[in-house]
Order: C-alpha cells, then sequence, then structure tokens
C-alpha cells in the first residue's frame, strides 16, 4: 500500500490591469532609428508570458514609444506591466509609462504581459516605423526554431553539433549554442564544435536563431550526448542505472515541498545529501486525458527563488526563461553532474488517469516524451518513472485494464524514449498471494525498465484506526505480524520468483514514521483508538521530528518503533537503515530509493546511512 497525499498549494499571481481598454491614441512621431524585438519567455499551454524591449539605435535621444502590432484570433493579452497596452479587436497598441518613455541613445526598456491563446504578433510598427528599424517594411517576425542538433566526432572532451538552418522573413543573422541551458557559443554556420568537456558526462544541446534584429525565435529540439572516456556508462542499458556498476541511491523530491515545507533543491546541497546520491525522481506530474501533463506549473517552472533559497546563489530574475523547481535541478545538476533526474508522473492522486492512457500506449508515450523532452527544460531531465498505483488493481481509484496493460504502457514508453534515456517504475510491495504483484506482468514489463522502485513501506499504518500498531515498512516477517506477505522480504521474493532480475529491483525506505494514539501497549500489536498528531497529516510525521519527539523503544522486523505517552510510531533510523542495506547487498539489489528528502534531518544522516549502507 501506498497512502501518500498531495499537499495542496495555494498562492496568488499578482495581475496588473490593462489601462483603458478604449480607444487608441494617435500615433506618436517616428524615432530616428529604433527597433522592437518580441521573445516569449513562459509558455503554460493556455497561455503565456510575452516581452516587448524597445532599443534606441539612433544618435539622438527619444521621448516616447508606441509599439503597434497584430495578433490572429483567439490570442490576446490579459494583463501587463510597465506598458498601457489597449486594443481595438485584433490590433494592440503598447504606449510607454510615464517614468520610461525617455532612451538615450543606445538604451533599451522592456516591458511585460501575459497573454491567453498562443499566436505570434505580426505587423509590428514603432513609432510609425517598422520594428526593425526600417522606415518601409512592416512588421518584423522572430526566426523559426532551427532543426533539432545531430552529434558527430563525439571524444572525451569535444563534440561536433550540426542542425538544419531557421528561417525569418527578414533573415537569419546567426545561432545561439546552448549546452544544459546556457549559451556556449554564437555562430553563423550551422554547425559547431564544443570542447573543454568532461570525460564520461552527459550533455544536451539545443540551438536557437537570431534575426537581424536581434529576435531570438524559439529553441530547437534537444539532442543528448555522452562524452566518452571517463570509466562511466550510459543509462538505460538496463545494467547499473548509469551508476558505473554501482548501487542506485535514489531520493524522491517533491513539487509541493517548496510551499509549506519549504524544502527546496537547494537543501539537497546543504545537508550534504547531493554528493551522497546518483538519482532524484522529481515527484510528479499528473497523468490526465491518456496524456503525461504537468502537475503544478508554478512550482514547476515559474516560481522565483530568491538568493538564499537558490542553488546557484543568484536570485532569479522575471524574464529569465526557465524558473522554478527545474531551473533549481538544472543548477545542482551543474554543481553535481554525476547526478541523473527522472520526473516521475501518477503518483496515489493522479494514478487515476493510467487507465485512459493504457488504452493507446503509444500516443501516450509520445505525449509523456513531448512533456519531458520540452526545449526549456529537455536537458534537466534523463528520463521518465511511472508510478502507477495499481494496474489492474485498486488503489485510490480501481483499475480494471487487464494484466497485460503495464507491459504495453512500458514497452511504448521504452520504443519512445530509447536506450539514451532511463524508464522506471515505482510498484506495489503486495506480496500476498493473489495480492497487487499477481495482478499485473510485472515481469514481461520488467525487460523494458532499467529498475522498479519498490515500494517497501505503507504496509501498516492508522488507516487502520484501531490497530493492532505494526511497523509500517518490516524487512521481515514476525510473530504477530497482521497480514502476512506484507514484508519486503515477501515483495522481493515475489518479483524474482516471477523472473525479474534483483538487479532491478531497489529496496524502499521511508523517511517518516506513521503512528496511532490511545496506545498502551509497548510492543507491537496493541489497540489504539486513531492516528497520533501529525505535522501535516494524521498519523504520519517525518523523522526529523520523530527522532527527538518519540525517540525509540525497540525494534521488530528490521525497523524501529517508538511508544510515547498514549502515542506509538514507527520509522526507520540510521541503524535499520543500515540492517536493510546490508539484506539488500545480500539480495544482490540494485540499490535503495527513498521518500522523501524533506523527511531527513538538516544534515542528511538518513541518506548517509543509506549511501555508507551500500558502499
Amino acid at each position: 500500500m501506498r497512502f501518500r497525499h498531495r499537499a495542496a498549494a495555494g498562492f496568488a499571481t499578482l495581475l496588473l490591469p490593462l489601462a483603458g481598454l478604449v480607444g487608441l491614441a494617435g500615433p506618436a512621431h517616428a524615432a530616428d532609428s529604433a527597433t522592437a524585438t518580441y521573445a516569449k519567455s513562459q509558455d503554460w499551454g493556455t497561455g503565456f508570458e510575452g516581452k516587448w524591449t524597445v532599443k534606441n539605435t539612433g544618435s539622438s535621444g527619444i521621448s516616447s514609444w508606441t509599439i503597434e502590432w497584430d495578433f490572429p484570433s483567439g490570442t490576446a493579452v490579459t494583463s501587463a506591466w510597465d506598458a498601457d497596452v489597449t486594443h481595438s479587436g485584433n490590433h494592440w497598441t503598447a504606449k510607454n509609462k510615464s517614468y520610461n518613455g525617455t532612451l538615450a541613445p543606445g538604451a533599451s526598456v522592456s516591458f511585460g504581459f501575459n497573454g491567453s491563446g498562443s499566436g505570434s504578433p505580426t505587423g509590428c510598427t514603432l513609432n510609425g516605423a517598422s520594428c526593425d528599424g526600417g522606415t518601409t517594411v512592416p512588421g518584423d517576425n522572430p526566426p523559426s526554431a532551427p532543426g533539432t542538433p545531430t552529434a558527430s566526432l563525439v571524444t572525451d572532451t569535444s563534440v561536433k553539433l550540426s542542425w538544419s538552418a531557421a528561417s525569418d522573413d527578414k533573415g537569419v543573422k546567426n545561432y545561439d549554442v546552448l549546452r544544459d541551458g546556457s549559451k556556449v557559443a554564437t555562430v553563423t554556420s550551422t554547425s559547431y564544435t564544443d570542447s573543454g568537456l568532461t570525460a564520461g558526462t552527459d550533455y544536451s544541446y539545443t540551438v536557437q536563431a537570431r534575426d537581424t534584429a536581434d529576435q531570438t525565435g524559439s529553441p530547437s529540439s534537444a539532442v543528448k550526448v555522452h562524452t566518452t572516456g571517463g570509466g562511466t556508462t550510459d543509462p538505460g542499458d538496463g545494467d547499473d542505472g548509469g551508476n558505473a556498476g554501482g548501487k542506485v541511491k535514489l531520493g524522491y523530491f517533491t513539487e509541493w515541498g517548496t510551499y509549506g515545507r519549504n524544502y527546496n533543491v537547494k537543501n539537497i546541497v546543504t545537508s550534504g545529501s547531493a554528493a551522497k546520491i546518483t538519482h532524484i525522481n522529481y515527484a510528479f506530474g499528473n497523468v490526465t486525458g491518456g496524456k503525461c501533463a504537468i502537475g503544478d506549473s508554478y512550482a514547476d517552472y515559474d516560481k522565483a527563488f530568491t538568493a538564499d533559497q537558490s542553488v546557484s546563489g543568484v536570485a532569479d530574475t522575471w524574464d529569465q526563461p526557465l524558473r522554478g523547481n527545474f531551473n533549481q535541478l538544472r543548477e545542482l545538476k551543474a554543481k553535481y553532474p554525476n547526478i541523473k533526474v527522472i520526473w516521475s508522473f501518477g503518483g496515489w492522486t493522479w494514478s487515476g488517469g493510467f487507465g485512459e492512457a493504457a488504452k493507446n500506449p503509444a500516443a501516450f508515450a509520445d505525449s509523456c516524451y513531448n512533456l519531458v523532452e520540452d526545449p526549456r527544460w529537455a536537458d534537466v531531465f534523463d528520463g521518465i518513472d511511472i508510478d502507477w498505483e495499481y494496474p489492474n488493481a485498486c488503489g485510490l481509484s480501481c483499475d480494471t485494464s487487464g494484466a497485460a496493460a503495464y507491459k504495453n504502457l512500458m514497452q511504448a514508453l521504452r520504443a519512445k524514449f530509447g536506450s539514451q534515456n532511463l524508464v522506471t517504475a515505482a510498484t506495489t510491495a503486495d506480496g500476498t498471494n493473489g495480492g497487487k504483484i499477481d495482478a499485473a506482468d510485472y515481469a514481461g514489463a520488467a525487460q523494458y525498465v532499467d529498475w522498479y522502485n519498490v515500494m517497501t513501506y505503507d504496509f501498516f499504518g492508522a488507516f487502520d484506526a484501531d490497530g493492532p500498531t505494526a511497523p509500517h515498512s518490516p524487512l521481515t516477517s514476525y510473530s504477530g505480524i497482521p497480514t502476512p506477505g506484507f514484508t519486503t522480504a515477501d515483495a522481493i521474493a515475489k518479483f524474482k520468483a516471477k523472473g525479474v532480475p534483483a538487479s532491478k529491483l531497489l529496496i524502499g525506505i521511508g523517511f517518516y514514521g506513521r503512528g496511532w494514539t490511545g496506545v498502551t501497549q509497548d510492543a507491537p500489536g496493541g489497540s489504539a483508538t486513531g492516528p497520533a498528531t501529525g505535522t501535516y497529516e494524521p498519523g504520519i510525521e517525518d523523522y526529523k521530528v520523530l527522532k527527538t519527539s518519540c525517540p525509540v523503544t525497540g525494534t521488530v522486523a528490521g525497523t524501529a518503533y517508538a511508544h510515547c505517552g498514549s502515542n506509538w510510531w514507527s520509522y526507520d533510523t540510521p541503524a535499520t537503515i543500515g540492517t536493510k542495506m546490508s539484506w539488500a547487498k545480500g539480495q544482490s539489489l540494485g540499490g535503495a530509493f527513498f521518500w522523501d528528502f524533506s523527511g531527513d534531518t538538516g544534515n542528511g544522516e538518513l541518506v548517509s546511512a543509506i549511501n555508507s549502507g551500500l558502499s
């Protein structure tokens, strides 16, 4: 079982109202020489954030500016800042505010807006003249996206990139080459050799075109490159998860942790955990309408982090192309290039969407690939994780897709994502006869995945309000266990018996405890009156709190328990994690994973226990 609940996150974005959506003002006098360039800085499908930049390219000052353009039907400005924006039908006009109309020679000013729809502006004029600085040609569209780069001549320290040309109504001037989201070169040709790279390292490249007015178009799709040498292997080979024959040490990072929990990607660094893990699962993307979808756009790619919250120590700006957790993960990977980041879809709350996805696995895989490999963040992610709770069985809702649906879905994902991306999955740990492991073809699907995260926790808890008290993550069975087969050992044994390789099985650790109140008995098996009080949810509390609020009084089946007052909790400690890691190595498992980073102490003592236990 897995009873994770996605915390509701409320936030408000201040949108400034449009000024005077009535008649148009008269045109201002044309400047001797000036340009206006447009860029789409954010796009969330049903809307976008745009930005205009006015630059005085002449030799005399400008006292005011007015930009006019046309949007196609269905595209509109919904709010704006640093300009007064009006419209008549599909024709839009933006005039400077009182404080930003004057521009000295060489100076520039920008204003932004939120929009609905997805169209691009056409017919642009600045102070009655062409936005590209001419006097007769109306408007200047940004260039198209270049073709996806191809990589050749890959060595330990260099790679040659080539791409097909972009198009532009006024002509392409040059191309920006971006490595892992950062510009490394500007070239006039359609090829570039990037050098000074690190051997045995993964890189992601995109290219964007720039026109004669210095407008940049949309970036190309990304190409991933793995330099030779370095003693590492590519991810996705199904043998070691890209960990050079070592054990996988994976942690879940939740998108909603940045709200009430105030746990940011930077905390992975400051706790010392970043140096002790190999992989991160980013949870969760949604599954709806048979497709992969964004889970929380604000947390994912829009939230602005201050300098003290940021991995790089640099504050986000309002107009940077990517913010939010995705950009923080990008900054983390820049500091720790060995870490792979996997985007996890589904989870307890959103698994109901997999039934529809299973009806057309190829279409589902296409949607997931297009989202994970979106050019805005393709360099952030190294693959996809499917957290279906549970195929052909019941979780928050019941699925009736049939036993073969899971294998078909994984086969389609591997075909689409290829061998250079990780494809992983979180699975049930129900080792009972006729239980959830028996409900789906996990053995058949195993050939398409790099590993399974076997959720060996949440077996028992205060969802059974009156008890009996029992450890929620027992390693082995014990006398009096409420449900035989609800143990880590039983789950792993069942997967192995079905033919799943041990190297593709990861043991799961919960960085939290589950507890009851109204308990008088110290040993497991006591009765209770309901769930114990938890910070975020009744019956659940983080390890970092429990270690001092309700210290351990005993162990059972390889898991600690604690009886304090009328409360009874079970949770893992560094000592019990050490025992479980030794057991996992003895079983030749592929490694371990945990849910989630935010439950650990500020110095990451549980991550340290996993790292040392698997080393």
